[in-house]
């Protein structure tokens, strides 16, 4: 990676209109572009940035999409930063994905156009048929390296759609197979450690499976889907490997954000110590700064603010004590005393992506067997933001945000636009949401 500003030490400034500007890379198992790494604590020190904000993106596909998001969201912060206060600005790139039919995060959906937003048909939520398109084709093959094969036999069957119990059966085992970890790599040594389990879509009987997303794609705004009988269920086909995709994006942003960014986190501190580092998330985004939190090494002080937009982790996983096993803690129990400052959850309740089919991929098997009644249990903390936590605080957006401990704050009032089935999960480019963050991060505003 280079520097394309030059003697200024900001990576690709011009492309998001904030200054000074750099970047994160990581790969899927953490590891960072050391370069970009030195630089940022080098350009941190040599700006004397006073306040670091560092935001990583949730499942963008490429670069230039999580610059604009970056450009967007950063785009009021300038004009609300009061005298004395420096801002400095860090966008974390890492290897998610997205699915070109969802909206993109950064673009208005009328102005994106139909491949941005809509389906093949270019509107969004119209009865179209159920395919796995060739960019989304070869933006899995680049998350799933190695698996091409596998991954066009299930664009075959999408494509073909087969009345038969056996066809969703073969389509579940493929998609299964996809997530499936190497041995001793970071993401099978930390799976038991995160607690994250192995979904119910992962176990259960496909076909129920693929009739209970079915079901919910229709409750989430759909009011058209494809097809009758048998067939109709490859539209639930689709959101199974949609969301076993998801499921492998959550556990490698924890991996990412205990074995890089957190290491990251430590460096910036002993390089930069007088500089104040401020986190923001978005989607999976939220839980990979979260597990960075975990990732720092012992006696980090420097950061002063935790922001998550709509995070897409369990609404339990600061917890000491799980409401359902109060012998289990949440997977993040206790980080948030990491933060010298508080950990804020901006929720929506018109985000149908977490309140519909995201406890529907995240129930953990070995529970009951149906997927009822699981929202309160496998609910996102971007639904209804931090639960079980002692001394929490429910906020309203624009009340003043306590200067430490867990903070939940009701975003609905911006956060509300959005096709189905992701609803507004993506809408978090508001100034509201920026002031959010710098009244969190205790940073002047005027």
């Amino acid at each position: 990676m280079t520097d394309a500003a030059g003697g200024s030490g900001t990576a690709a400034a011009g492309d998001i209109g904030v200054q000074p500007y750099w970047e994160l890379t990581f790969d899927a198992d953490g590891d960072p572009d050391a370069g970009q790494r030195d630089r940022l604590v080098a350009g941190v020190a040599r700006q004397r940035v006073t306040d670091l904000l560092v935001f990583a993106h949730g499942w963008n596909n490429d670069r230039s999409m999580a610059r604009r998001l970056y450009g967007r969201f950063f785009a009021p912060f300038p004009g609300m930063a009061g005298a004395g206060v420096r801002l400095g600005y860090t966008g974390v790139i890492w290897p998610a994905m997205r699915f070109t039919d969802e909206p993109i995060p950064d673009f208005d959906p009328v102005a994106a156009g139909p491949s941005a937003a809509t389906g093949d048909a270019g509107v969004t939520g119209a009865a179209g048929p159920p395919v796995l398109d060739d960019a989304s084709l070869r933006a899995l093959t680049r998350v799933f390296p190695g698996r091409e094969l596998t991954l066009r036999r299930l664009q075959e069957l999408l494509a073909e759609r087969p009345a038969a119990r056996s066809a969703f059966d073969e389509f579940a085992r493929l998609g299964r197979e996809l997530v499936t970890v190497r041995e001793n790599s970071p993401a099978h040594r930390l799976a038991e450690d995160m607690g994250t389990g192995t979904p119910a879509m992962l176990t259960d009987d496909p076909m129920a499976v693929c009739e209970i997303f079915t079901a919910a794609l229709e409750k989430c705004g759909h009011q058209e889907l494809f097809g009758d009988g048998l067939k109709r269920l490859w539209n639930g086909a689709k959101e199974f490997l949609r969301q076993t995709a998801y499921y492998a994006m959550k556990r490698r942003a924890g991996v990412v954000g205990q074995l890089g960014l957190g290491p990251a986190l430590g460096r910036l501190d002993e390089g930069v110590p007088a500089t104040r580092i401020h986190l923001v998330g978005h989607s999976f985004g939220a839980r990979l700064v979260s597990y960075g939190l975990r990732g720092m090494p012992p006696g980090v002080t420097g950061v002063k603010s935790v922001t998550l937009l709509q995070g897409a982790f369990s609404h339990y996983a600061f917890a000491a004590r799980l409401p359902h096993d109060p012998d289990r803690g949440g997977a993040l129990q206790g980080v948030q005393r990491r933060v010298d400052g508080p950990v804020v959850s901006c929720y929506s309740r018109h985000d149908s992506a977490l309140s519909m089919l995201y406890p529907l991929a995240s129930r953990l098997s070995g529970d009951s067997a149906s997927f009822q009644g699981l929202f309160d249990r496998w609910g996102a903390v971007g639904h209804d933001g931090i639960q079980a936590v002692d001394g929490a605080r429910r906020l309203k957006l624009g009340a003043a945000v306590p200067g430490e401990g867990c903070v939940s704050i009701d975003a609905s009032s911006v956060v509300r636009d959005g096709p189905p089935p992701a609803g507004a999960h993506s809408d978090v480019c508001h100034g509201e949401l920026a002031h959010v963050v710098l009244t969190a991060g205790r940073v002047v505003t005027k």
